[in-house]
């Protein structure tokens, strides 16, 4: 079982933040650094000093860590069109000598949108969009030097592409998550190396996995070659106290995060992956640390929790 950190820098936090957590993720041995793609804070924090670009933010990161894996749980589609972001994408992959995994979403917060002039087309479009996105930026990245890629869609045409640069990685790992009962998984089948389920209970990711493997089937591909994973908010402390003193610094809970996320002592924690594991065959999660500024939080459970999941 593979720990990773994942972050929501909207909700207020400066590249320098991001770079105190990536460094000490690197430190202390997690799998990867992950972001949040989004331009406006959620809930009733003000999102001081303001949005960050995850591309950006990780152009930084490509020279400002070493080993640690970098990417994003979602990059939205209706940011940015698809073949500058294959070219930044691929140019931060060759800075951070191959540490790059691309994960990329429909796009869904409407009100980021409006607040910063991006268009919010309907559900049925922006799936749409997506879907030609993917196309094109494993298009993109897949052809050899030399050639050139062309694409004709609904939302996009591209016409004797030079198709570069080309990412580090021989093949960058593209990550696919969401609750949609068929076209998400179509495309997971598709397209993904990895599928994220964010916030959701075990049976309904357990639901959703096996719908990723009938696609998969159904298109001969081996449900095996796709990771399993589940992005959940972590709330872990030594003692019961140091739960609740993290649980409040968050506004949460303690009895809502242990329903819902990775929460409580390092035992309890433990148990708490375990039966993820067994009832859903994820091989990663995600632990969405909500306060940057508590380091000791990501020491802890690498030094406590990370050692009894092997």
């Amino acid at each position: 079982m593979e720990l990773r950190i994942f972050t929501e820098p909207q909700q207020g936090a400066s590249y320098d933040d991001l770079l105190r957590v990536a460094r000490t993720a690197e430190d202390a041995g997690y799998g990867a650094f992950f972001r949040s793609d989004h331009y406006l804070s959620m809930g009733s924090v003000d999102g001081l000093p303001g949005p960050t670009d995850p591309w950006i933010t990780f152009a930084g990161l490509a020279r400002d860590t070493t080993t640690i894996r970098l990417g994003t749980l979602m990059t939205a589609a209706t940011f940015r069109y698809p073949g500058p972001l294959a070219i930044s994408v691929a140019q931060v992959d060759q800075m951070s000598g191959g540490r790059v995994e691309f994960g990329i979403g429909a796009g869904w917060y409407e009100t980021e949108h409006t607040a910063y002039g991006i268009p919010f087309p309907s559900l049925g479009e922006r799936f749409e969009r997506y879907e030609e996105q993917l196309a094109i930026i494993t298009g993109l990245w897949e052809t050899p030097v030399g050639g050139t890629f062309s694409f004709e869609g609904k939302h996009y045409t591209l016409t004797d592409s030079p198709a570069l640069p080309k990412p580090a990685q021989e093949r960058v790992p593209v990550l696919i998550g969401g609750k949609g009962a068929k076209r998400t998984p179509a495309l997971a089948a598709s397209y993904a190396t990895e599928f994220n389920l964010p916030f959701v209970g075990i049976d309904a990711a357990a639901e959703q996995f096996a719908r990723v493997d009938a696609a998969c089937a159904e298109m001969g591909r081996d449900p095996s070659e796709i990771i399993r994973s589940a992005a959940l908010v972590a709330c872990v402390g030594r003692t019961d106290a140091d739960v609740a003193r993290r649980a409040a610094a968050i506004g949460r809970e303690v009895g809502e995060l242990k329903e819902n996320g990775i929460a409580g002592t390092p035992a309890e924690v433990v148990e708490r992956i375990g039966t993820w594991r067994e009832r859903t065959g994820i091989q990663r999660v995600y632990l969405q640390i909500l306060d940057l500024a508590d380091l000791d939080h990501l020491t802890e459970i690498a030094e406590d929790v990370a050692p009894q999941l092997d």
